[in-house]
């Protein structure tokens, strides 16, 4: 397979997505402020380590990862095909490395982590907020 990404006629609605203020997050967001939470957008907490928003006097950094983008197991592709699939196989491979790096570096900074799947937040945003207002930080634990 080429190194060269081809157009594709599939690729056109991947072209300009938004990679902050989506849905998911506006969604969540909304609920965790209705819930008296009060949080700060994409402050980064080292380098290499930016969750969509923390929770500063909880100690809590919260990242959004989009079903497909970010892999998951039930919604994320499984498999690609087309002349770029080692491609977006390869690109699949370094978001997951590059979440864990950043999951690390915050739990290693002392932040507690709770990472919430696209999926979660459109089923049940209230259910997402309540997750992420109940995580604690005992040693910085993650919930994943």
């Amino acid at each position: 397979m080429s190194d060269v990404w081809v157009s594709t006629p599939a690729a056109t609605g991947l072209r300009g997505r938004r990679n902050n203020d989506t849905e998911p997050e506006l969604l969540l967001r909304r609920a965790l402020h209705a819930a008296g939470a009060r949080f700060r957008l994409r402050r980064s907490l080292a380098t290499g380590c930016n969750p969509d928003l923390v929770l500063p006097g909880r100690k809590i950094a919260v990242w959004v990862d989009g079903d497909f983008w970010h892999g998951c197991p039930v919604h994320g592709r499984k498999t690609f095909n087309g002349p770029n699939a080692s491609l977006w196989a390869a690109k699949m491979q370094r978001n997951r490395e590059r979440d864990a790096r950043a999951t690390e570096l915050a739990r290693q900074a002392g932040w507690t982590v709770v990472r919430l799947w696209e999926c979660e937040l459109r089923a049940s945003p209230a259910d997402a907020a309540r997750r992420v207002l109940a995580a604690t930080n005992p040693a910085g634990a993650t919930t994943m």
